[in-house]
């Protein structure tokens, strides 16, 4: 191991010469392993010997007195483990069973041990999973807290973890805004503009942005790992939190014990990250159908519309009106849509969008304003997720460089998916200006025996992360087997209404079951309910 720093910097300096000779812009070779690998293995090391001293959590966290809270130290850059480091912040609620007596942890009957830490990632990029421990007190959770204790963290850039800024964020997402559907050639102009400009931000206000990407999160993760005093990980992401799982268990797969993906991206190298959220964009229109139909069969207490043809008119018709005069000064078009896309995400939101819509048309906008306004409290927050979003996802692999091409393809693709797709291509568009050079994708796949049995949760009409990339991740990952929620659309299903997969969830990480043939599928969760009902 002496040998290890010294090894670093030689492959370090082969890196700095092919970051430096890389056009901007350009996705650059995944860097030389060796010195990443035994960076890690180094910064592991460091971080199973010091552990993490548990305390009471900074009252910034907002996390009650039975959450402990610590942080693990990982290097900056992997590649020089003995330069510069951050900190990330860990947060800890210790299983609440007992081994044995009265309090033994039980499922199906059976006395189960209590079996270690359960690290939770919630996704983003740019998720704060710091909350984590305290929903061991839900119902849902409560068998797998009682095994498991449960982990969060802030990955790097978020919260408190070496925290990323582009902007001010008294000027972040200040409302009302525009939000067309089908973008005149002046407002793309604007657009390109403000996405050039955050770029430039984002380089300026962050010398270091270039290591904010996912391989150093898996890294970080398997340092959180040995700090937890591990020799295996036991880990649970949902959302982008899959493919930071699907990208540790390439590099590391035998320091996986179990793991849950849960509502996952598609790990395909082509996919990430452009061409990922265009599929997102025609899902989600997908998705707003699903809503517009069960407004529609509510009309009698929403009075929005029989059919969802009816539906879209109506809300194109309180478009057009909040862009003329925006709802209590504060919320247009682009808040508006913001807040109704909320509503491709969970369905648990639907009975209170159509509410708010509902009292607008006939003349009472408070509940709008009260779900769609910004709110100022959350500011640097949002900034801040927004921030590491937009890094992480430019630092992982090339995008078009040429608006043409956005143009081109999202133009075609608003023809017959117009709710999302210009407001998601906004998003993304600084990564077609970003400075630092790219990282190429891993190809996730592993061969059977490689990497113990997984389990992957899919809803068949999640919009944020399309079922195919459920399928995809199955299919690369020997072994794993996939639950899915038929004809239901809520993004991130684990521990949540439906039972049928609540029982697959506890079944793997109590016992370590999965379904016989590799797959299962689950009916699906009830509908909401209309308000009042």
């Amino acid at each position: 191991m002496r040998a290890a720093p010294a090894l670093c910097a030689t492959a370090g300096s082969l890196i700095l010469s092919a970051l430096v000779t890389a056009p901007a812009g350009a996705a650059v070779p995944t860097p030389p392993p060796a010195a990443e690998t035994a960076g890690t293995t180094i910064a592991a090391l460091r971080a199973a010997d010091a552990g993490i001293h548990w305390g009471a959590c900074p009252e910034v966290e907002g996390l009650p007195d039975s959450v402990r809270c610590g942080t693990v130290t990982v290097p900056l850059d992997y590649a020089h483990p003995m330069g510069k480091k951050i900190k990330l912040t860990v947060s800890r609620v210790k299983a609440t069973g007992k081994n044995t007596g009265k309090g033994a942890v039980k499922n199906k009957g059976r006395k189960l041990a209590r079996q270690g830490p359960l690290v939770f990632n919630p996704g983003g990029p740019g998720g704060n999973g710091m909350y984590f421990p305290v929903a061991g007190t839900q119902p849902e959770w409560r068998p797998i807290a009682a095994a498991y204790d449960l982990i969060g963290y802030a990955p790097r850039g978020v919260g408190r973890s070496a925290p990323l800024s582009c902007e001010d964020p008294k000027k972040y997402r200040k409302g009302p805004t525009q939000s067309p559907t089908h973008p005149s050639a002046a407002y793309k102009k604007k657009r390109v503009a403000q996405a050039k400009a955050y770029a430039r931000g984002c380089a300026e206000r962050n010398p270091d942005i270039e290591h904010f990407n996912t391989l150093n999160n898996a890294r970080d993760l398997d340092v959180l790992r040995a700090a937890l005093g591990e020799k295996k990980l036991t880990f649970l992401g949902a959302s982008y939190g899959t493919y930071l799982g699907a990208v540790y268990a390439e590099l590391f797969p035998s320091h996986v014990r179990r793991m849950v993906f849960d509502s996952a991206v598609d790990p395909s190298p082509d996919g990430i990250w452009y061409a990922n959220n265009l599929e997102q964009s025609a899902a989600f229109e997908r998705r707003w159908t699903d809503f517009k139909a069960w407004v529609a069969r509510h009309d009698k207490t929403y009075h929005l519309g029989r059919t969802p043809g009816k539906v879209q008119a109506t809300y194109e018709k309180v478009s057009a009106e909040v862009s003329r005069k925006p709802a209590g000064g504060k919320v247009g078009p682009a808040q508006l849509q913001s807040a109704f896309l909320q509503a491709g995400y969970y369905d648990d939101y639907w009975p209170l969008r159509a509410y708010a819509l509902s009292a607008y048309v006939k003349g009472d906008p408070k509940p709008l304003v009260d779900q769609a306004a910004p709110v100022k409290e959350s500011a640097k927050e949002d900034e801040n997720s927004n921030a590491v979003y937009t890094a992480v996802q430019c630092n992982d692999a090339s995008w078009p460089t040429d608006f043409r091409t956005w143009d081109r393809d999202n133009s075609a693709l608003a023809k017959r998916a117009p709710f999302e797709t210009w407001d998601n291509a906004w998003m993304n568009l600084p990564c077609a200006y970003w400075s630092t050079p790219r990282q190429q994708p891993l190809d996730v796949r592993t061969s059977p025996g490689e990497l113990p049995p997984t389990l992957i949760l899919a809803a068949e009409r999640d919009a944020a992360t399309p079922y195919k990339g459920a399928q995809e991740l199955n299919r690369r990952l020997a072994g794993s087997s996939l639950v899915t929620e038929r004809k239901a659309g809520t993004h991130g299903i684990g521990a949540g209404p439906n039972q049928c997969v609540n029982g697959r969830l506890d079944a793997y990480l109590l016992d370590g079951e999965l379904p016989e043939d590799g797959s299962a599928s689950c009916a699906p969760h009830k509908e909401p309910k209309p308000l009042g009902s």
